[in-house]
């Protein structure tokens, strides 16, 4: 049946390439995480990855050592950078050109590592006592590197719990009230310019400012006297009078969000009035929710 498509009997429509065009096709080798090429760059600069190396102890035996810890560990720094939150994407990303580039060693000329050596990586190496206490103070000791390229004399660290859902039935996890789900309530610390400088992974029903001390006390430690200017901010969980005596101590100046209550009512009162002479747009409107703030 000639013609059943519209097409005509003769002269069929053709087309016609340029020959100085020439397409391949490498599905292998192409990828769209180019970014982070230029961070792992910084991080040959800084060295931050050789000095987790130096932290993290190895502690498998025998000869199957394919990907070395350092390689792994950029595995999983790097594939999260590029907003890849689970293991499984190790399926993929060991293929992808660029991670292979980035972990190194002989993952450009062959895969980085499957899933389930990231999983082994994650779950069994650096869940190690030793290991665990190294990656909590690895972020600070990263911050100590990259200092003397930004020097300054003040910090300002930030204090706030988070929430970490779970949607199983993970080790330590459990139901809080607040955030009306099974989850993790992580505790950390940043400074001013939104480096993480410590952090705890906490159970899910405790409170907000839970063991902050464990948190907070070596970062203090770490800058010793090498900054002279020091403040803290801390929303309403952190009004606790063990944490002013201690920054006090310290020679923090701080800002806690206080939780309305009578006597701050009482006290703030005068404030609340409407000023005289003033049109209403331009009334000043105060609030219950003041801070505090340690004297000079």
């Amino acid at each position: 049946m000639a013609g059943a498509m519209g097409e005509a009997d003769q002269g069929g429509l053709r087309v016609a390439f340029d020959a100085r065009l020439n397409l391949e096709f490498h599905g292998s080798r192409v990828t769209s995480d180019t970014g982070v090429l230029a961070f792992r760059e910084l991080d040959d600069a800084l060295g931050l990855s050789e000095l987790a190396g130096q932290a993290l102890a190895d502690l498998r035996t025998g000869r199957n050592g394919r990907h070395s810890l350092i390689a792994q560990f950029r595995q999983s720094v790097f594939g999260r950078l590029a907003g890849y939150e689970d293991v499984n994407d190790a399926e993929r990303l060991s293929r992808d050109p660029a991670m292979r580039w980035v972990v190194g060693r002989r993952a450009p000329a062959g895969m980085a590592a499957s899933a389930s050596q990231m999983g082994r990586f994650e779950t069994e190496v650096l869940a190690q006592a030793g290991n665990l206490t190294a990656l909590a103070d690895l972020s600070g000791q990263w911050i100590d590197v990259v200092r003397p390229h930004h020097p300054t004399n003040v910090v300002v660290l930030d204090m706030d719990s988070s929430v970490s859902p779970v949607y199983g039935e993970q080790e330590g996890s459990a139901y809080n009230g607040h955030f009306a789900c099974t989850c993790y309530h992580p505790l950390f610390l940043f400074n001013q310019f939104g480096d993480l400088e410590r952090s705890a992974l906490r159970p899910g029903n405790v409170a907000s400012a839970d063991d902050w001390r464990s948190v907070l006390e070596p970062v203090i430690e770490r800058y010793g006297a090498a900054v002279k200017r020091r403040f803290f901010r801390g929303d309403a969980a952190f009004a606790i009078p063990d944490l002013y005596d201690f920054l006090e101590a310290e020679g923090f100046k701080y800002t806690i969000r206080l939780k309305a209550n009578a006597v701050l009512q009482r006290r703030i009162g005068p404030l609340l009035r409407r000023p005289r002479g003033r049109p209403p747009h331009h009334r000043q409107r105060f609030y219950a929710n003041f801070t505090y703030q340690a004297a000079s």
